[in-house]
Formats: C-alpha cells, structure tokens, sequence
C-alpha cells in the first residue's frame, strides 16, 4: 500500500512540495488549503501531468480535511510569506492562528503522522505544531537546517567554482539571521574550507547565507519556494524509506547544548519513526555563544507566544 503525504498550503511552497513529492514517487499526495477550487485545480494539473513524467502517484487537492485522514506525514507550508521589510519573527501572529487551526484538523485526521513544519517563524511555529498536536517531541519537527546548508553550499561552490555536491558543512540554530554555520565542520570534497578561503571571505558567505531569505524577499518581493520545498521533501524521503540520515533540523531540545525547551536547529538522524537520535557536537566557546545568541531570539518569540500556548495545553487537557 502506498503511503500518504499531506501538504497544508497550495501556494509556491506547497505547491512546490506537493509536485516534488510525485516526481519521487514517495507516495500519495493530498493538498489541502482553504482556497478549494486553487488547491483542486493545482493537482489537478500535476496529476495530468504524471503520465507525461512518468510517475506513479495520485495527486489530489481541495479543502477537506477529511482527505487527508490516516496520512504518514504531514508537512505544513501554510501561512503568510514574508515581505520586503519583515524579519520571520514579524510573521509570528500573522501565522499563529493558520498554524493552530490546520494542525488541529490534520492532527485529528493523522493521529499517527510525522508533522514537518515549514511555516515562518519556523522554531517558534514549531513549538505551537507540538503544542497542538499533542505529538511526542519525535515526530514534529522544523525544516530548517537542510536549507541553510543548502544556502552555504551553494555560496561556497560558486564562490571556488566546484560542484555543490562536494561541499559538505553544517548550520546550527535557529532559522534566522542568528543561525550559526559551523565552519570548523565544513569541507570540499575532504579539504577543510579554511584551507582554500581566507578568513574574510568566509565569513562574507557566513554573512550571506544567514541573510540569504531575505536576500530572494528584497529581490522577488516574497520568499524563497523551490529550495524551501527541496528541503522538506529530503525530509520526508529520509523518514518514508527509514535510510537514517543525519540531517540539521529543528529539533525539541531538551538539555542537548544546554537549551532547555526549545526548538532549535541541530543534526538529527531521521529515520521511519522521525526523529531518533539528536547528535550533540562538541562546540567552541564561540559557536556556544553564537548558538545560544540564536536560542535566545527563538525564546523571546516563544516567551512572547506562551499565553496562548498555555490556553492550548489547558484545552487539551
């Protein structure tokens, strides 16, 4: 039997998301939006196109929560985008009430599923995912880390002229200008970044890929969709044939790098039951203070939300 994927939100993230998710045959597809006839019609046509591609996955879409019911994974991109001007954190109310209301109809639906949450602010949305849902802390968790990686790979392959699949690194944190790429664990094809770059170009790309979401915001007018969408689906893929990757992602921690409670970006193994194991790296005196800068953002925008997080564990019970 195949699996099921549902994706909250039919605009260019998860439209984006919904048609990489058929490309790779990863399932059955059901996007859900609150725009019925968008989401109905968007399927529609990637449907149609499945034969031309040759893939073998249904693809189906409208405004029924009901569709999505007994989903292995659910990946949540509905929300307001962030415009020229914004920072994540000023999405937080304009996304929190999308968030709370999707998640308590598909939790409802998939009380078994593994939520992906791509929504911005992402770490303190995904604290509001884990609230409502009542999942355990394993099976909610953030795309955010594969996009930044994403981000710096690419910079530094164009910066030396190599392919990006020899640039191996890592970014930590939260998913914002305060991430904190790890320069001592980046390499190409083996070499140490610091033994083909000076100090200074370093950090100009360390500099750009922590601004490189809203580097495409000052260019499009809104935020990134295909690489964002990439990211989710390697998620997904990695949870939906238990290969056990390590893969930065926004993770519960819970004393890991000394945080407590928060969502945070670090490198997880993802495996079929989510997230199985947090790896925690042994860090400098300077990427901690770096890391616990960006904790420090995610928790003011969490401290600031924990009113109405406390309504909804009080309604839960």
């Amino acid at each position: 039997m195949r699996k099921k994927i549902t994706v909250i939100g039919s605009g260019n993230v998860g439209a984006s998301c919904a048609i990489q998710l058929a490309q790779k045959e990863l399932g059955d597809v059901v996007v859900v939006d609150i725009r019925e006839g968008w989401a109905a019609g968007t399927t529609l046509d990637m449907y149609q196109y499945t034969p031309v591609a040759g893939v073998d996955a249904k693809v189906t879409g409208g405004s029924n929560y009901e569709a999505t019911a007994g989903s292995d994974i659910v990946v949540l991109t509905a929300g307001f985008p962030r415009k020229p001007g914004m920072s994540r954190d000023d999405l937080v109310w304009a996304n929190y009430d999308i968030v709370k209301g999707t998640l308590e109809q598909a939790a409802r639906q998939s009380p078994n599923s593994i939520l992906i949450v791509v929504t911005n602010p992402l770490d303190p949305m995904c604290h509001v995912a884990y609230e409502v849902s009542g999942f355990p802390k394993h099976r909610v968790l953030g795309m955010a880390g594969i996009l930044d990686t994403a981000r710096f790979r690419a910079f530094i392959a164009d910066k030396l002229g190599v392919s990006v699949e020899d640039v191996q690194t890592l970014v930590l944190g939260g998913h914002g200008d305060a991430m904190v790429p790890l320069v001592r664990y980046t390499s190409v094809g083996g070499i140490p970044l610091t033994d083909l770059m000076d100090a200074d170009t370093i950090q100009a790309l360390v500099k750009r890929t922590a601004g490189g979401g809203g580097e495409i915001v000052k260019m499009m007018g809104t935020s990134a969709y295909y690489a964002p969408a990439a990211a989710a689906v390697q998620m997904v893929e990695a949870i939906l044939k238990d290969k056990k990757r390590v893969l930065p992602c926004s993770a519960l921690l819970e004393g890991e790098y000394g945080i407590q409670g928060l969502y945070m970006g670090v490198p997880v193994k993802l495996g079929a039951k989510g997230i199985e194991q947090i790896f925690e790296l042994k860090l400098t005196d300077e990427e901690s203070a770096a890391l616990n800068k960006s904790a420090a953002g995610v928790k003011e925008v969490v401290d600031l939300m924990e009113p109405k997080l406390a309504e909804v564990r009080a309604a839960r019970g």
